[in-house]
């Protein structure tokens, strides 16, 4: 399923120039902020959480989700360059997997590692809150790269329509309207998150673990099996 020949063409892609900025932009601001509020008021784990949660987990790792998911097959789209790549002998589900592991890891990487650096920063781990908000940083990132990956194979604006998602819905009524937090990718990984830290750390969700994981696993799959039917659907059209 994995072809190294798709993995190096999509990580030369993503960490080109521009997107690679982007990439080490977020998680560089979370680390210079993470010093600046230890050094100001001191080792604080409702200012960790709330660092944590309202700017890594909520903002940061979905806009990552954003560049690296849309733009593992977006461009190529796009520009049409994809049709060389249709051209290969390749599965199209091959294809779609391989560019999702390199999109998992690319946001991985930049999301929730830097997530675990600044916990250890804020608080030193205490409470288990770094490892907690960084293995939900984690899960979300998988769920995040198929969304995002699908909306690349699906429309011409999957950058902009990503980047509503991740600053509207997520961010803002992931965050505040409770109605929608039982549909944020956020809420689900919360309930990760949640689960490994110290039950008086005041990590809460709107689901279940159970639920949680659930609807986590739905989206990656559900996400990575429409995106590869999309892509068939483009070699058999061949004008899109």
């Amino acid at each position: 399923m994995y072809n190294q020949t798709v993995a190096r063409l999509t990580y030369k892609a993503l960490l080109g120039r521009r997107r690679a900025l982007i990439l080490f932009a977020l998680p560089l601001l979370l680390l210079v902020v993470a010093v600046a509020v230890r050094t100001l008021t001191g080792m604080d784990d409702e200012v960790t959480r709330e660092l944590l949660g309202g700017f890594a987990l909520a903002t940061m790792v979905p806009l990552i989700g954003v560049v690296a998911g849309t733009g593992a097959i977006g461009p190529e789209i796009d520009d049409g360059s994809v049709v060389y790549l249709l051209a290969k002998p390749l599965k199209r589900s091959s294809i779609i997997f391989t560019k999702l592991l390199v999109a998992i890891g690319v946001t991985v990487v930049f999301s929730a590692v830097p997530t675990l650096l600044a916990g250890f920063v804020l608080n030193g781990n205490s409470q288990q809150i770094a490892v907690a908000y960084a293995v939900a940083a984690a899960i979300a990132s998988v769920a995040y790269s198929a969304l995002f990956l699908l909306l690349g194979t699906v429309s011409r604006h999957a950058v902009v329509i990503g980047l509503v998602y991740a600053l509207i819905w997520e961010a803002l009524f992931g965050s505040l309207v409770d109605g929608a937090r039982a549909l944020s990718v956020q809420q689900w990984a919360l309930a990760l998150a949640q689960k490994v830290a110290d039950s008086g750390a005041g990590i809460t969700s709107e689901v279940g673990l159970t639920t949680g994981l659930t609807l986590l696993l739905v989206a990656t799959v559900g996400g990575t099996w429409y995106a590869s039917r999309r892509l068939r659907t483009l070699t058999l059209a061949g004008e899109e």
